[in-house]
């Protein structure tokens, strides 16, 4: 394999790989904002609506799942420097 089909390769594996960072990125900043604004919508609740609906199997799996997206947030994080580490060193 040539210098210059190696190199090619690279780029378009970097390509991709800075793609998937993006989707990602897009994702979890939807995730945060439907997160904002369900915490929002649960403040206009009255006490007992707010305590009935706490207590429901969706509210249950809403707050599993945004404390899995936590730990997602800091591998997209980990994900994004090395990126930017393997961008630095092609360059």
């Amino acid at each position: 394999m040539s210098d210059e089909q190696t190199k090619s390769e690279q780029t378009a594996e970097l390509d991709q790989s800075e793609l998937a960072h993006s989707i990602i990125e897009s994702l979890l900043e939807h995730t945060r904002v439907v997160s904002d604004l369900i915490a929002l919508m649960a403040q206009t609740l009255d006490q007992d609506t707010t305590k009935a609906l706490i207590q429901t199997p969706v509210w249950t799996a809403y707050l599993d799942s945004r404390r899995a997206l936590e730990g997602t947030r800091a591998e997209v994080e980990k994900f994004a420097e090395i990126m930017k580490n393997l961008s630095d060193d092609d360059q």
